[in-house]
């Protein structure tokens, strides 16, 4: 009993051994193309729209005031940007227990933002389009994802990145709505 016991531990570790290998080599040997849009064959896509009562230069303030993001959106933790708002620039953030470090790609003053970034096995582009009619912005929200991780669980990826997306939304809504 004793000599299989061993075996099994053996066994056990020469796996644990070989995973941290692969997930290593997964993560080291991943290249991400980085677009100011979306990837259209990711394995995971969302895109959601919401309207906002609230002048565009209002949401546009408070959306790229990275820092304060912690504030008025309960799922972002310690948001810190790294220079001015610019394409370029990056900024560092944990969302739904996520460390992420994105770079600005597009920045276009009151009409559209775009940045990605990578998370242990994921590389998601997020691009925010904002317009406005009477007063009202909408914003248009499309975000890829993809990556050995979200190859493997794509419907557990798929319905957290609809659900963050939406919460995301609507607590901008509520912050910019603010008198």
């Amino acid at each position: 009993m004793k000599r299989n016991t061993k075996k099994v531990v053996k066994a056990s570790i020469l796996l644990l051994i070989i995973l941290a290998i692969t997930v290593f080599a997964l993560e080291y040997f991943s290249n991400y193309q980085v677009t100011k849009t979306i990837h259209a064959d990711a394995p995971v896509i969302t895109r959601k729209s919401i309207v906002i009562n609230a002048p565009v230069e209002k949401v546009w303030k408070i959306f790229t005031d990275v820092n304060n993001w912690d504030t008025w959106q309960n799922e972002i933790v310690s948001p810190a940007l790294n220079g001015q708002f610019e394409e370029g620039a990056t900024f560092d953030w944990k969302s739904n227990g996520l460390t992420i470090h994105s770079t600005l790609n597009n920045v276009q003053a009151n009409r559209e933002v775009s940045w990605s970034g990578p998370a242990f096995g994921a590389f998601a582009i997020h691009r925010w389009r904002f317009s406005t009619q009477n007063g009202h912005t909408t914003i248009q929200v499309e975000e890829s994802m993809e990556g050995w991780l979200v190859q493997l669980l794509p419907g557990k990826f798929q319905s957290g990145l609809d659900t963050s997306i939406e919460h995301w939304l609507a607590y901008l809504k509520a912050a910019a709505e603010k008198v």
